[in-house]
């Protein structure tokens, strides 16, 4: 309304036709009329200090006070330069269109030679008390420089001249590289022609020349520049990436709301993670300060000033104001709608500022420049004689308003993609900028105790706590923080002050910087000194050392594995590496405790966030008896010595429920061999030692069971009745079968099931088997748990093998009617464990089938059982008397007869395994019992590899863990 009342003037305003006297005429409502006779515009004033208002408001809320104070100054120069600009006239724009223009080219030439190079680019000219970027003198010089070839008029040499002369200037600001404002200027060129009514049919080359050449900008460019391209076409948001400028925009456009967060607390640390919060992101940087509405006011203002500059277009007299005006609006319009899109990720990261509300003095200077000559351009409509003729109808740059409509319309549907944002993904992109800034230190939970069945530790941690400090949060130059800190870890102050000062320096997120006793943690974790943390040792004692290494395993940091099957599991966490530390981490680890900081973007933390404090692991208390395991461990160990064998395995067991009484596996490893600091040497000669010292000898180390397989064949007898078992077969040396002899361990007379049981007597078994066949034999074995796991609580137990013509078959071997003769006396394809024989053993003399278990509970103050599965009857229960019958005789009068001596009654069956595989060519040693015999309580079963005759080998063992169990039952 105001533009067409001051046209109504220009045009109607013909003086009388008498008039001699001069005089000028404004616009009486709308404009300023100064002494000087020149006017000014106040919406393109105002828009303009808002937008610079603005500009401080953003710089204020980040904190950047010197950088607020140089944009205000340079706004308020910039707005009296704008205003004195307004007096200039239109016929001084050709000469002011070549002095920008060579002042532009000559500092871009000189650019790379004595320009700065910032972050890869070389853009700056510094002239000591100011620096100047070239490039955005650049975009005026082109514009003028146009506006003064075209406005004359269209011809051919005019149109090429002008573009030739554009180029320069693109093409010197493409190779700093600074791509994006390079496809500012050429954009601005183009639009430039346009506005100033070039025919369109000559142009249509033009167009078709850039578009054919996009491609080929793919090849100038920047690996960095590819990136932001990638990152933009593929939707990327990489913290460590080029997508990283782009989700910080959208955090700061989401986290704004419509009021702003300025007034958060932790706003200074939020606001840093944007970078370029002050140029590039101003706009998200600005909204996320003071709100959407703060970003609608600046949108506001931008489109004020192209509203206003378009319609100055249309006002003037000359052609020239006409274009100046029309190429100043739309150097703003695109400046606002590139910068913002890039802002709300609608664009590729370009850089581009917003004129007058990003920081930048050069862009600023240019752009209060331009402002200027729009005001000299409506000047030069609203000023002019009274007796002047009415102008002719005058061309007015083409689609100005249909520009600023369109300008319009994507700037409001950009401010409503903000709000979008804002609504949709808010919670979102908190939650991101929640986790992008917070770090959370892992507080390790105290792991629980493995202790014996009278309470004595087997495996506890280490009576130390760590002192840890978190850098950035400790007041390092705090003297009597150092102070308090000193005299409660009892440490020189002095050395105190030296290490926290080094851990100021760190990259750590927590530095350790004492060990100290327990109670020593307990008082400085009560005196709350800011940036100090306390945690317990996860370093393990095992004061049984070898006696239990297998058994107990160790702990150690998890690996990717572990933390595969346990996605909750932080990295970092010390979990069961092997054996029961292994088996029951879940309840010996306990939970861990979080303490959280707000880290800034560099890692560095900036302040204490929430804490969750550990939950302590849970003791667990095993069946095992210290006491008992220290005996079989050196009966063991001296079995192995004296028979000159490799490794061996023993283990006791309640032969009602399976307990696990103690468990010997000779020669093992030391568990406090892992406990860190570990000593390589150290390690390497445990892992290195002989006899398999990394290995479970009674769950993992399966061999051939020899004769106490013998009662397992007699219990299938007792099944399918093959041979009655008093029938009298006669024996001697050795049976013959097909050619082959298979010998016996001494010549024997005749024996019926009894006798054959207690003598060991093989070629009964031989022929037994034979009546038997091996299916018969396998189905009991079976039942009574040969082939497969006990399902004893440790990691890794090896099934054995039971083997048929059909399990040998799928392995790829043959099995022959000698199998079969050798299957009855417990060799061939046959490997079972100590713990397959103990299960056996038990079961034959109970009629039941237990599963072996080491843990009985667990807990802290009070205990809870842990579930033991119910033992299994045999379904041949009631017809074992005459096996058990045999047994007991073995342990009375036959090759397990020194369990005689014992005040208890037993059963028992021993076994001496031939093995090719034998490392010093010895047979293996095996001996089994269960005793009382009338109401069994205990087995025991053991093995020497290597170890000779079972009952002189063996039987010592299964006698001193008996007689041990006997004075203490």
């Amino acid at each position: 309304m105001v533009a067409r009342a001051e046209r109504a003037l220009m045009g109607n305003g013909s003086p009388g036709r008498g008039g001699a006297h001069k005089r000028r005429l404004s616009g009486p409502s709308t404009a300023a009329t100064h002494p000087g006779g020149w006017v000014i515009d106040p919406w393109i004033v105002a828009a303009a200090a808002v937008l610079v208002g603005l500009g401080l408001l953003n710089l204020l809320a980040l904190g950047m006070a010197e950088h607020a104070v140089r944009h205000g100054v340079i706004g308020a120069a910039g707005l009296v330069a704008m205003v004195l600009l307004a007096r200039l006239r239109v016929q001084a724009l050709s000469r002011l269109a070549w002095a920008v223009y060579l002042a532009a080219v000559l500092m871009l030439l000189a650019v790379p030679l004595v320009g700065d190079k910032v972050k890869g680019a070389q853009r700056w000219l510094d002239l000591g008390v100011i620096s100047v970027q070239p490039s955005e003198v650049a975009k005026l010089g082109v514009l003028l420089l146009l506006v003064h070839q075209l406005a004359r008029g269209y011809s051919w040499w005019r149109l090429w001249s002008a573009l030739a002369f554009a180029a320069v200037p693109v093409g010197l600001v493409a190779t700093q590289p600074d791509l994006s404002t390079a496809a500012v200027i050429a954009s601005l060129v183009l639009f430039t022609v346009v506005l100033a009514r070039v025919p369109l049919l000559p142009l249509l080359p033009i167009f078709g020349i850039a578009l054919a050449s996009l491609p080929l900008v793919l090849l100038v460019l920047r690996p960095y520049q590819l990136d932001r391209l990638e990152s933009f076409a593929s939707g990327a948001r990489d913290a460590s990436g080029a997508g990283w400028a782009a989700l910080q925009a959208e955090i700061a456009i989401a986290a704004g709301g419509l009021f702003g967060r300025a007034g958060d607390p932790l706003f200074d640390l939020r606001a840093s993670y944007v970078p370029e919060s002050e140029h590039d992101l101003a706009f998200a940087s600005v909204v996320h300060a003071w709100g959407l509405l703060a970003g609608v006011a600046v949108i506001a203002a931008v489109l004020v000033l192209v509203w206003r500059a378009a319609l100055a277009s249309r006002m003037t007299r000359s052609p020239e104001a006409a274009l100046i005006a029309a190429g100043v609006a739309a150097m703003f319009g695109l400046h606002a709608f590139v910068s913002i899109a890039a802002n709300l990720t609608l664009l590729p990261h370009t850089g581009l500022p917003i004129p007058l509300f990003s920081y930048g003095g050069t862009t600023a200077t240019v752009h209060f420049v331009a402002l200027g000559l729009v005001l000299a351009a409506r000047r030069d409509g609203l000023d002019r004689p009274l007796w002047a003729p009415a102008p002719p109808k005058r061309r007015h740059p083409r689609w100005a308003r249909t520009g600023a409509v369109l300008l319009s319309a994507t700037l409001a549907a950009m401010s409503w993609f903000a709000w979008h944002v804002q609504s949709a993904r808010g919670d979102e992109l908190r939650q991101t900028s929640e986790e992008q800034m917070t770090r959370c230190i892992r507080l390790p939970a105290e792991r629980g105790d493995i202790r014996d069945r009278t309470g004595e530790p087997l495996a506890t941690n280490q009576e130390r706590s760590e002192v840890h400090v978190v850098p950035g949060l400790f007041p390092e130059g705090d003297s009597d923080a150092i102070a308090r800190l000193a005299g409660i870890v009892d440490e020189p102050a002095g050395e105190l002050a030296d290490a926290v000062e080094q851990v100021s320096e760190s990259s750590e997120l927590h530095v350790e910087i004492a060990t100290v006793r327990p109670e020593v943690g307990d008082r400085l974790a009560e005196s709350e000194l800011p940036g100090v943390l306390v945690m317990p040792s996860q370093r393990r004692d095992y004061p049984l050392g070898s006696v239990l290494g297998p058994t107990l395993g160790f702990v150690g940091v998890g690996t990717p594995a572990d933390m595969s099957r346990q996605p909750s599991l932080a990295l970092g966490s010390v979990v069961g590496r092997a054996g029961l530390e292994q088996q029951y981490d879940a309840i010996l680890r306990g939970t861990d405790g979080w303490q959280c900081v707000y880290v800034e973007p560099d890692g560095r933390p900036a302040a204490a966030a929430g804490r969750t404090d550990p939950v302590p692991g849970e003791h667990l208390r095993l069946h095992l008896d210290a006491e008992m395991q220290r005996v079989a461990n050196e009966a063991l160990a001296d079995a192995i010595e004296e028979s000159g064998g490799d490794l061996g395995g023993a283990v006791a067991m309640d032969a009602r429920t399976g307990a696990v009484l103690a468990k010997a596996s000779v020669p093992a490893y030391d568990n406090n061999v892992y406990v860190p600091p570990i000593n390589d040497a150290e390690l390497a000669s445990e892992m290195d030692g002989s006899g398999l010292p990394m290995i479970d000898h009674v769950s993992q180390v399966p061999v051939a069971p020899g004769s106490t397989f013998k009662i397992v064949v007699a219990a299938a007898n007792a099944v399918y009745d093959a041979v009655p078992p008093d029938r009298v077969v006669p024996t001697g040396a050795s049976f013959s079968l097909g050619g082959h002899t298979f010998d016996n361990w001494r010549p024997m007379g005749p024996h019926d099931l009894v006798d054959a049981i207690a003598m060991s007597d093989n070629v009964y078994f031989y022929k037994l088997a034979l009546e038997l066949g091996p299916e018969k034999i396998a189905t009991v074995a079976e039942e009574l748990g040969v082939g497969r796991p006990t399902g004893i609580d440790l990691p890794g137990e090896n099934a054995g093998f039971l083997g048929t013509p059909d399990s040998v078959q799928q392995v790829g071997g043959n099995w022959y009617t000698g199998s079969t003769v050798l299957m009855g006396i417990g060799q061939g394809p046959l490997t079972v464990t100590p713990l397959h024989s103990a299960l056996w053993t038990s079961g034959l003399a109970t009629g039941h089938i237990v599963t072996p278990q080491l843990a009985a509970a667990f807990g802290n103050e009070s205990f809870t059982e842990l579930e033991t599965e119910e033992p299994r009857e045999l379904s041949f229960a009631d017809k074992l008397d005459p096996v058990l019958e045999g047994m007991r005789a073995s342990a009375e009068r036959g090759t397990a007869g020194q369990l005689n001596e014992l005040p208890i009654s037993s059963v028992a069956k021993t076994g001496t395994a031939e093995d090719p595989s034998s490392p010093n060519g010895e047979p293996h040693a095996w001996f089994s019992a269960v005793a009382p015999a009338e109401e069994p309580e205990i087995v025991v079963s053991t093995f020497v590899r290597g170890g000779g005759f079972g009952s002189q080998t063996s039987g010592p063992v299964v006698t001193a863990i008996l007689e041990h169990y006997i004075d203490n039952r």
